[in-house]
């Protein structure tokens, strides 16, 4: 039997982690026929069957969970490889990956990614917004901004501050609505929603506000979306101050309710801060968002 051709057990380990050979495919920028073909290819190879299909989803079958255990641990060399290949590069050149949520790479990131270009116009920066956490050790992305530590040895992370929200409207909706600016006030008050589970009703709830699932009129799992509802006057709904600061047609509402504060952490891979192209990056990223963005300070009355 020949040796598996390594592109086929890369094909093989996405699509079970994944579970779906569209996801694998999307994951790994190839096209569904393409992704089949090669798992298909390994299973000629092998002479086993590897995944059944139930539904839309691919479930292994018995020999294909053998295969993922020793595939997962080849995955785990091929990714330590290419950091350590990149964690030596010392070129100021190519290209650098930075995940946030989708709010901070919409208004925090660009102004700090235009500074990059201008200080190293060798370095490409890709922006990946997402709320859920990139995996570094796969290299989904290389560096990460979140609001919350990583639990993996391997990675590191600098503690850059304390952010603060508030509870902001639109100028119009305060003026037709009036000023609300104690918590209780919120009872017969409208609010954008983030998800309709009961998660962020919860989070609001547990934040002092009286609200249930009536109080919604919209929502949005994307906060950007989300912010753009609160902005047409739908409802209340919470941001980053800075960036409320820096946006002229909102006020800050529910003024006697102390701020929801987070921290904003920047992470990488431990062999990633070696590459200089990834330490200057990391460096000015830090740097940027240590500082509150600049912007007009933010309305309290309509």
């Amino acid at each position: 039997m020949n040796q598996p051709d390594w592109n086929h057990l890369h094909a093989f380990l996405e699509t079970a982690e994944c579970g779906s050979l569209s996801a694998a495919a999307r994951k790994l920028g190839l096209t569904q026929p393409t992704l089949s073909r090669q798992v298909a290819a390994l299973e000629a190879s092998l002479g086993v069957t590897l995944f059944e299909r139930v539904g839309k989803a691919m479930a292994l079958t018995e020999s294909g969970l053998d295969l993922l255990e020793h595939t997962r641990a080849m995955g785990a060399a091929a990714d330590a490889l290419a950091l350590a290949a990149t964690g030596r590069s010392q070129a100021v050149e190519g290209v650098v990956t930075v995940s946030a949520s989708d709010m901070v790479a919409t208004y925090l990131l660009p102004p700090l990614v235009k500074t990059i270009r201008a200080r190293a116009p060798g370095i490409t920066v890709e922006l990946i917004a997402s709320n859920a956490l990139s995996d570094l050790r796969r290299r989904e992305a290389d560096i990460a901004v979140r609001h919350v530590p990583p639990q993996q040895p391997d990675l590191i992370a600098r503690l850059l501050r304390q952010c603060t929200a508030h509870a902001y409207a639109s100028r119009d909706w305060a003026l037709a609505h009036g000023h609300p600016r104690r918590a209780d006030e919120a009872t017969a008050l409208p609010f954008v929603g983030s998800d309709r589970g009961g998660h962020y009703l919860a989070y609001l709830r547990a934040h002092g506000l009286p609200v249930d699932s009536a109080s919604f009129t919209c929502h949005a799992e994307n906060s950007t979306v989300q912010w753009a509802l609160v902005r047409q006057g739908l409802g209340i709904g919470f941001m980053l101050d800075e960036i409320a600061a820096a946006t002229p047609d909102v006020v800050r509402v529910l003024d006697d309710m102390p701020p929801i504060e987070f921290p904003l952490w920047l992470v990488t891979h431990r062999e990633l801060r070696t590459s200089r192209r990834m330490r200057l990056v990391f460096g000015w990223l830090a740097e940027g968002l240590t500082r509150p963005a600049c912007g007009p300070s933010p309305a309290t009355s309509a």
